[in-house]
């Protein structure tokens, strides 16, 4: 770090900008101390406390709170989630959130429920990160997935009923 005169005329350090490929080889000499036996161990409490206890509902719950729930430290969370789960904590929260939302947006019972509503049902905190999540893992808009899953619901529902009637 180099060393900068501040306004006071006072020295400071100047800070680093995040370097993300820095970042990334620390996770992966992580990645290399975990054993197999405790990363399997590790990842099915992920599981149990991510996906069972459906934690991925809770907009402020962190990777920092999951560690700390494991009783490791975040690295080590990261290089487990990633060698296990092939992502990082963001995403496999995110895919959890989005295969929840799948199920009630399809859902017949809650069409009276706009999209926004459902996004903060499973835990996204704002519509923009809802939307951009659920695109990336559906390819398309989570208004277009509803229509789509409602009126395929309505037509095999349609169609077994005008085929019911005609047995008759």
């Amino acid at each position: 770090m180099n060393n900068l005169e501040n306004r006071n005329g006072k020295e400071t350090q100047e800070k680093r900008p995040y370097n993300l490929r820095e970042k990334k080889k620390k996770v992966a000499a992580y990645r290399n101390l975990i054993r197999p036996q405790l990363a399997d161990d590790l990842y099915k409490r992920i599981i149990d406390i991510v996906v069972k206890q459906k934690k991925y509902r809770s907009a402020d719950y962190s990777a920092k709170d999951l560690a700390k729930e494991l009783n490791i430290n975040t690295r080590y969370l990261s290089a487990v989630i990633n060698s296990r789960f092939g992502e990082n904590y963001s995403c496999l929260h995110n895919k959890y959130r989005i295969k929840e939302s799948m199920k009630l947006l399809a859902d017949k019972k809650l069409a009276h429920k706009n999209v926004e509503e459902i996004s903060a049902m499973v835990g996204f905190s704002n519509r923009q990160s809802f939307y951009a999540s659920f695109y990336k893992y559906i390819g398309e808009t989570p208004n277009g997935y509803r229509k789509r899953k409602l009126e395929e619901k309505f037509a095999k529902k349609y169609n077994r009923d005008s085929n019911n009637s005609t047995e008759k």
